[in-house]
């Protein structure tokens, strides 16, 4: 099958095509004939050794955390999927490739294209496990620092579902997009703590930074103090006493089919930016670029 791998640490120049064996699905586990596979921001630090010290890594690695595809085989006590349907979910081994195993996954709607299947998974896991640990309720404020993303796309959607009022900043060029996702849109950098004062006078309930670029100082004067902060992007967080949500223990895959069943009807919104496999290291370029509206997602022919 043909996959995309890196074989050292480095830039997105040292991610390559290469043949490898389909791999072969253990217990519990299927395999995926992979049609689109989610591009995350993670990918690319895993990549560059960053991740390195938390993450070990045995090389040749094939990135990818999520993917959305058609079952082509099983493993032993695998009974809720069979051989023919139409999956999203979690890749066990990767899933830029032709071919993935996976043993968390949930039934594709009709109508749910694939790529926006693949742009599900971590998205709408990370954001609702956030918003859980911020608690937010109805009637809240949620200010979300870098939110135009594939994460915040999504955040904004579902903390306003909610009954949260969102502030979400980003650049000009995303101020529209945000305010369509039903947020009040700011820009971010200097001023931001004057500027949402501005907007929420009575201040705001809770604070998620997906932009991990200087925001969470500003975040403790405006919360005036370090509680319900959560931030998934700066690795200075502890540090600040600040919470650093880490990735999932274990996927949750009734939320993950709500989550598919809205974003097939239309309830939910999902934006993506597509790649064919082949050029996955234009895509991690741009990922590692940052200011990416909503998801980048790779499609596998």
């Amino acid at each position: 099958m043909k996959a995309i791998v890196f074989e050292r640490f480095g830039g997105p120049d040292v991610l390559h095509e290469t043949d490898l064996e389909v791999p072969v699905p253990g217990p519990g586990q299927i395999r995926v004939r992979v049609k689109a596979a989610g591009l995350n921001a993670v990918d690319g630090k895993i990549r560059s050794g960053m991740m390195a010290a938390i993450r070990p890594t045995t090389f040749p690695v094939i990135p990818g955390g999520e993917l959305a595809g058609v079952v082509d085989a099983v493993g032993e006590r695998v009974t809720d999927v069979q051989v023919g349907d139409g999956v999203l979910g979690w890749s066990d081994t990767g899933s830029y490739a032709e071919y993935a195993l996976a043993s968390q996954v949930v039934l594709k709607p009709d109508g749910l294209e694939w790529q926006d299947a693949a742009a599900l998974p971590v998205a709408s896991e990370t954001a609702e496990r956030v918003l859980d640990l911020l608690a937010v309720a109805a009637g809240e404020t949620v200010l979300m620092h870098g939110a135009s993303g594939g994460v915040g796309t999504l955040a904004v959607q579902l903390a306003t579902a909610r009954g949260a009022r969102v502030i979400a900043t980003a650049g000009s060029s995303n101020q529209d997009y945000l305010t369509s996702l039903g947020a009040t849109a700011t820009l971010y950098g200097d001023g931001l703590v004057e500027r949402v004062k501005a907007i929420a006078p009575g201040g705001v309930d809770a604070v998620f930074d997906l932009a991990g670029k200087g925001a969470l100082e500003d975040s403790i004067t405006l919360r005036g103090g370090t509680e319900r902060i959560v931030t998934i992007a700066d690795f200075g967080a502890e540090q600040l006493g600040i919470t650093f949500a880490r990735g999932r223990s274990e996927a949750p895959t009734d939320r993950l089919a709500a989550v598919a069943k809205a974003a097939a009807s239309g309830e939910l919104r999902t934006t993506v930016t597509t790649y064919p496999l082949d050029q996955a290291a234009t895509a991690q370029q741009a990922s590692d670029a940052g200011h990416v509206r909503g998801k980048l997602v790779l499609t596998v022919a």
